[in-house]
């Protein structure tokens, strides 16, 4: 939540999702579980449940977890790639959740359902044909997700600096900002490009209150700017990760077999930074201490509201 010498922000995305900071965590298969999407939430921000490892059992008992650990608004992700249940739609409604990010798939498959049952839907896009796409199919919102975020990637990847602005000259709904955000200068220039709200990945994979083992988190911070590499250019879906012996290798390989992150939770929980793909963002070279979560929020809303002002005078200085 914002302190009192803060100011807040009031658009269209607090509105809708009800929180305070316009600050989106993202999905992570199997990190985006409640102990970090509730430290999220609990700091004023928009934690969000993840559905991509197909472990909907667990994910049952995680969302439950979020209604002891926090009071606030949450959401799910429906990442539609990875989706195994016929019946995810109905599994998410059934959780009571209010908010649903649908992503990696066709905006025409599930927005209507989640609509006609109440819910406030922003689908995750990577070019402009999917904006209007999603437009099309009714959503509330979008991610506008540029091609230096981690994870899965269109393979003719855009940059959040184009990107960004050119989905907002063409749509009218709240536009989200993902892909290089990770402080109060990113998330400014997110805002100067049309942007309502941000999300942050790799910011909340290395945060204190991420699961992940702390080798992980480490070699986020040890990271240079350089030190990601995109897999799978010519073939779908590409990903974005961190530079590692095996990603290096997988890098010159015409096409990756999804196969290679079967041993991801080897990685992610036990340290092993060899056994799997790291899924991280270009931001790996801004970040360079492991901060919990609502450090990362206030500092981010702080620093937002400190160059939106120096902009501002700069707007002033000739009156």
């Amino acid at each position: 939540m914002s302190t009192p010498d803060t100011p807040r922000i009031r658009n269209r995305v607090t509105e809708l999702l009800g929180v305070e900071i316009p600050i989106v965590q993202a999905p992570m298969g199997w990190i985006a579980r409640a102990q970090l999407a509730s430290a999220v939430s609990n700091a004023g921000g928009m934690g969000i449940i993840e559905t991509s490892s197909g472990e909907l059992d667990a994910v049952r008992e995680e969302i439950l977890k979020m209604r002891d650990l926090t009071d606030r608004p949450f959401g799910v992700n429906i990442a539609q790639l990875f989706v195994r249940d016929p019946k995810i739609v109905d599994f998410v409604i059934g959780q009571g959740v209010r908010f649903v990010t649908t992503s990696a798939g066709n905006p025409m498959q599930y927005t209507k359902q989640l609509k006609d049952a109440g819910l406030t839907v922003f689908h995750v896009i990577p070019t402009l044909r999917t904006a209007l796409k999603a437009i099309g199919a009714g959503v509330d919102g979008l991610i506008v997700e540029g091609g230096e975020g981690g994870g899965f990637k269109n393979p003719r990847d855009v940059a959040t600096m184009v990107l960004l602005p050119l989905v907002c000259e063409h749509v009218q709904v709240p536009v989200i900002a993902a892909g290089g955000i990770v402080d109060g200068r990113s998330m400014a220039a997110a805002f100067a490009l049309g942007a309502e709200g941000v999300q942050m990945g790799t910011r909340m994979v290395s945060s204190a209150e991420s699961p992940v083992h702390q080798n992980f988190k480490q070699a986020i911070v040890d990271a240079a700017e350089t030190d990601t590499v995109f897999l799978n250019r010519h073939h779908r879906p590409g990903l974005r990760a961190l530079r590692t012996e095996r990603s290096e290798r997988l890098e010159r390989e015409e096409q990756v077999d999804l196969g290679e992150l079967g041993t991801v939770l080897k990685l992610y929980f036990g340290g092993d930074m060899e056994a799997s793909i790291a899924l991280s963002g270009q931001v790996v070279g801004r970040i360079d201490a492991v901060k919990p979560v609502r450090e990362v929020l206030h500092e981010t809303l702080r620093e937002f509201f400190e160059v939106a002002g120096r902009l501002g005078k700069l707007a002033n200085s000739d009156r």
